[in-house]
């Protein structure tokens, strides 16, 4: 926390002129989207493969949840809130207690807890795997350990909170199939965790991305991830994002 408040507050011209640059020359096409965007935070998108085990298709009007985590919750849920078949994408704490789950504790590092995103879902429009899939190619780096870019602790790991069997069953089954593909250069650290709750975020961490889409941090870590969800899953991308506030 104390590296992104750094970056978002006290960066000065230098980095948000460096981050303008990036995310203008993403929108002209004058950089391309899988461009490694060097010294930022923000790694290259890798398209990962479609799952060989998912859970099976709903009937229409089904609802479900997903709880992951990787890195700063603002990138992860401006991702997911661009999804098509997501009816809600909501920052919050997993991992952890309760009476631990606010912004200023959680950023010690010592609470168990991983910055999520809670996401309520359509199964007759994404499933669960695809949702991974999407997760593992432009939400987050699954090979670093307890950091994502410029943000380092425990707080930021790579997670997969696993609300029932078949989410666990997916979740490592997918892993197993992206090691074996060797789809990454480095070994996946991503955990499967139990879900043993979810809790939500304060107000102001909520549609952060969609509050600040030009702000130094949000630039240079979040908005290539959003373009890059556009050009790699075009068939799945949301142009209207679904908000929080929009359902409050």
């Amino acid at each position: 926390m104390a590296n992104r408040a750094r970056l978002t507050v006290g960066s000065g011209l230098g980095a948000l002129g460096v981050a303008a640059a990036v995310f203008l020359g993403l929108q002209s096409g004058a950089i391309a989207v899988p461009a490694v965007l060097a010294g930022i935070g923000t790694s290259a998108p890798v398209l990962a493969p479609a799952p060989t085990v998912d859970e099976p298709r709903a009937a229409p009007g089904t609802s479900e949840t997903a709880v992951l985590a990787g890195g700063c919750f603002w990138g992860v849920q401006g991702v997911f809130q661009h999804v098509e078949g997501v009816t809600m994408a909501e920052s919050g704490y997993a991992g952890g207690q309760q009476s631990t789950a606010d912004y200023e504790t959680v950023s010690t590092g010592t609470t168990g807890h991983a910055e999520s995103v809670r996401i309520t879902y359509d199964p007759a429009k994404v499933t669960f795997g695809q949702l991974l899939r999407i997760y593992f190619s432009v939400v987050q780096d699954p090979t670093q350990l307890d950091r994502q870019g410029p943000d380092e602790g425990t707080q930021y790991r790579s997670a997969i909170f696993a609300r029932d069997p078949t989410q666990q069953r997916v979740a490592e089954a997918y892993l197993a199939q992206l090691s074996a593909a060797r789809v990454f250069s480095a070994p996946i650290v991503t955990t499967v965790e139990p879900n043993t709750g979810f809790f939500p975020a304060e107000q102001y961490h909520q549609d952060y991305l969609n509050s600040h889409p030009t702000s130094a941090y949000i630039m240079a870590n979040d908005m290539p991830k959003v373009d890059a969800l556009k050009a790699m899953f075009a068939s799945e991308y949301l142009a209207q994002p679904v908000l929080v506030g929009d359902l409050g």
